[in-house]
């Protein structure tokens, strides 16, 4: 029987599950992901959710609510954070979602809602929760002061760009404060980098793999400022370059010892010379929140 109505659609999926595979086995990542899912599937079922269905890592559920949603996405997040001790790995999900009309037809959905809810879950990275800019509008006040506009983008099928927003989740003191402008970016050179943070130094290079930077316990560079996102971005060397990979809300600003400043924000800008790295916003080389590089 086909019915007509407004759901909210979410799409949720453990985030590097490839790697996964390859770090711990086949038998322990199948393992990991079979809690993972289950996880996610008992909490959609515990905030009146119901599971569509689960394809490999993937997990696709309806909510009667924008605000169910919300809640079930950022308990998702928590949940799946606290369980690493327990689960004797780390494993990081992305989650999207997005309120509207669809057609229920023998336990399954479809519709324009159900694509663009798709298309929010391609938009996330790993550790994020994202959603449109309608569903935002609709949701109670409380969960929607932990949302922010993050980009506005045209999706296929749709005359107006859609307003793409990222719901924050954890404590109250790690959100992240929108801010920032961009300046220009200088022409960029080749070379090798060392990243240094407080008295912490890591030598950019091929064994390193990459050297990530923000709040979130778990980088390279742990930064304690309310600008910085939760995993806000990464210094990594490839094709023998070392590239500055922004994935934050409020971009990073680099200011180089010759006076060039330039900011990155969701794109990625080949390292060069030295100077000091800011997350979310502008340092100085004696801010003590600022990340130097140099050449080695």
């Amino acid at each position: 029987m086909r019915v007509q109505k407004q759901l909210a659609i979410m799409f949720a999926d453990i985030a590097g599950s490839t790697k996964l595979y390859e770090t711990v086995g086949d038998a322990k990542a199948r393992e990991l992901t079979s809690q993972c899912i289950t996880l996610m599937a008992n909490i959609t079922k515990d905030h009146q959710g119901t599971v569509i269905k689960t394809i490999g890592d993937e997990v696709m559920c309806t909510f009667p609510s924008a605000d169910l949603a919300a809640e079930a996405a950022v308990r998702m997040q928590e949940n799946v954070d606290e369980s690493q001790h327990e689960w004797g790995a780390k494993l990081r999900i992305r989650v999207g979602f997005h309120f509207g009309d669809v057609i229920e037809e023998n336990g399954d959905v479809f519709g324009d809602a159900v694509n663009l809810a798709a298309r929010m879950a391609a938009q996330a990275k790993a550790d994020q929760i994202i959603t449109t800019g309608e569903t935002l509008d609709i949701m109670s006040p409380h969960l929607a002061a932990d949302g922010r506009e993050l980009i506005k983008a045209h999706v296929k099928g749709k005359s107006e760009p859609i307003r793409i927003c990222e719901l924050t989740w954890g404590e109250e003191e790690e959100l992240t404060i929108m801010g920032g402008a961009p300046v220009a970016a200088p022409t960029p050179t080749t070379e090798t980098i060392k990243a240094v943070f407080l008295r912490k130094e890591v030598v950019v290079n091929e064994s390193s793999g990459s050297v990530s930077m923000g709040r979130g316990k778990d980088n390279t560079f742990i930064v304690p400022d309310t600008m910085s996102s939760r995993n806000h971005a990464k210094i990594e060397l490839r094709r023998g370059r070392t590239y500055l990979i922004d994935q934050s809300t409020n971009g990073t600003f680099v200011l180089t010892t010759t006076g060039e400043k330039y900011l990155v924000h969701r794109d990625e800008h080949i390292l060069s010379g030295q100077g000091v790295i800011g997350l979310g916003r502008e340092v100085t080389a004696t801010d003590p929140l600022a990340v130097h590089f140099m050449p080695v």
